[in-house]
């Protein structure tokens, strides 16, 4: 049997050996896991919803998870230049889709955040994500290469559209994650620690704002702040479900996951652990945490502000997203509808997350004279 070289010059060849390793190998087993945990908490969320199939769930998920690789493997192999026009194509889609919801989707729940396609929903704030956070590392990259250019207002303009769209849904949780996301390109682009003070000051007022205007926020952040309060119920089946876990977990051995709400989705992670145990919780941060660590160490040796914003920021992303929807399972964030990524029963969510890691794997690849100059951007 052939073995890869470094002298393989097929297409195949090239992009083996210029994606990071580390990467596609931490990223293997999240989605392998991903899988797995969503057979175990599939029967029971379906279940719950009086649906006949136990495995609905992964089913469909299976459906929505050849696409995603096809998503992953494809935008990896795009060039820095291919890259961004893709997200900025992507981003102004999502916008338009954005305020077509808000304009003709009906609300569900009390937001409206979802297209009805018929066999499937979208939610296209998802997509909108990736897209912005390559739009706004561009305009911040042309920035610093040319200060007469104004690429921080035009950053700053994308998001306070993005933003406004997120409340207007609203989606305080989206907003949340875009706005600590956004802090973090700043910071790596390198403007001043005022700028960043001062979203953050403008992030809490808006949050304060949310609390008085909006009874769903109050009542989230209220129950989180007290315990006792009746609104907890989420919160408190979810901790049931991981201490009845313990550390190796108990398998279908009297499983409390039939009551927690959403065990497919939002609280994924406290269902992994009752049937798995603690020590696949504690597996499953591990690997996130070496997936976003490994994504920035590479980002920091790029030259270019563009690939290093972008890389960051979606990398931040995907870490910030896990940290929310593994923090509200455990309580030590209010409760918010966050999808764990490569987890969470959810087409919308997979799709752009696979969109997002085929960007971080385009954008960290190695080139060496491969491609003409003008597509390997500064």
């Amino acid at each position: 049997m052939r073995q890869a070289s470094r002298a393989d010059v097929s297409v195949l060849g090239r992009w083996w050996w210029s994606v990071d390793h580390t990467l596609l190998a931490v990223l293997a087993p999240i989605m392998l896991i991903g899988m797995i945990v969503l057979m175990a908490a599939g029967p029971a969320a379906a279940a719950r919803l009086n649906i006949a199939n136990d495995f609905h769930f992964p089913i469909r998920q299976s459906v929505f998870m050849f696409p995603a690789i096809a998503a992953i493997f494809g935008v990896s192999f795009l060039s820095p230049l291919q890259a961004r026009r893709l997200g900025v194509v992507v981003f102004v889609g999502g916008l338009v889709l954005m305020a077509a919801t808000l304009l003709f989707a009906g609300a569900v729940n009390g937001s409206a955040r979802w297209i009805d396609l018929g066999v499937t929903t979208l939610q296209p704030s998802e997509f909108a994500k990736p897209g912005f956070v390559i739009a706004a590392a561009w305009m911040l990259a042309e920035g610093a290469r040319s200060p007469r250019f104004p690429g921080g207002a035009i950053a700053m303009g994308l998001y306070a559209i993005f933003a406004a769209l997120l409340l207007m849904q609203p989606d305080f949780g989206q907003w949340a994650l875009v706005t600590a996301v956004w802090a973090i390109m700043f910071f790596i682009a390198g403007w001043s620690w005022l700028w960043i003070v001062l979203l953050a000051g403008a992030g809490s007022a808006a949050l304060t704002a949310g609390y008085f205007l909006s009874d769903h926020v109050a009542k989230r952040i209220d129950g989180f702040i007290n315990p006792d309060a009746t609104e907890t119920y989420q919160a408190d089946a979810a901790i049931d479900t991981i201490v009845n876990g313990g550390l190796i977990g108990r398998g279908d051995a009297l499983p409390v996951k039939g009551a927690l709400p959403d065990a497919h989705t939002d609280f994924i992670f406290a269902a992994a652990t009752e049937e798995y145990g603690l020590a696949i919780g504690m597996l499953i941060i591990v690997l996130f945490a070496i997936f976003v660590a490994r994504a920035f160490a590479v980002a920091a040796t790029r030259r270019g502000i563009f690939a290093q914003c972008a890389v960051c920021g979606l990398s931040a992303m995907i870490g910030f997203q896990a940290i929310i929807n593994i923090g509200v399972s455990l309580r030590a964030l209010p409760t918010k509808g966050m999808t764990l990524p490569f987890f969470s029963y959810g087409g919308s969510s997979l799709l752009a997350t696979g969109l997002a890691v085929g960007l971080i794997i385009a954008l960290t690849r190695t080139h060496q004279g491969i491609w003409r100059r003008k597509d390997i951007m500064p």
